[in-house]
């Protein structure tokens, strides 16, 4: 069983965390972002350090512990440092591009797909083979990152489609004469 609850969470210059009702609160030079706490958990602030607890000896309280320490260390790091998720697209003609707060992907479609870009994320395309998705929001980059993905994933044949930068592909062999 992991204890990764037991683990206090520092947090760093810069940031300034308030707990108010069972709700947490994080600012940093990233952003604001919140969470609710579960009754079964207490987090306190003790010395520029959030301890999380569980309240009783409940088996949901057990579960619920390392769960809401791992949350508070992504809203955390997220408001300080933030998180990037980087694509990349392999295929001839497959292109991705920024115009405005629109991201414009050419994945062999006989059209384009226009990705509206969220307020809450940043997407930078260095290279047109090259996608940059950040945010202070772990889920919501992730998330944002899954959705362009999704429109063309990279197929086992010839690896063509968007896929994550460190993900690897299993590659098929074709047909045999």
């Amino acid at each position: 069983m992991s204890r990764i609850g037991k683990y206090p969470v520092t947090v760093p210059a810069g940031v300034s965390v308030v707990i108010n009702d069972q709700i947490l609160t994080a600012k940093g030079k990233l952003g604001e972002l919140s969470m609710a706490i579960s009754g079964e958990v207490t987090a306190t602030l003790e010395d520029n350090t959030v301890v999380v607890r569980p309240a009783n000896d409940g088996k949901r309280a057990r579960t619920l512990w390392g769960t809401t320490r791992s949350l508070v260390n992504n809203l955390v790091t997220g408001v300080s440092t933030g998180f990037v998720v980087a694509l990349e697209i392999n295929g001839v003609g497959y292109r991705a591009a920024v115009q405005g707060d629109i991201l414009n992907l050419q994945l062999g479609y006989s059209h384009d797909i226009q990705f509206p870009i969220p307020d809450d994320v940043k997407i930078v395309c260095e290279k047109p083979t090259s996608i940059t998705v950040t945010g202070a929001d772990k889920q919501r980059v992730g998330a944002v990152a899954a959705k362009i993905r999704s429109y063309r994933g990279p197929e086992p044949y010839k690896g063509k489609g968007v896929k994550y930068a460190t993900e690897t592909i299993r590659r098929k062999e074709g047909k045999k004469k």
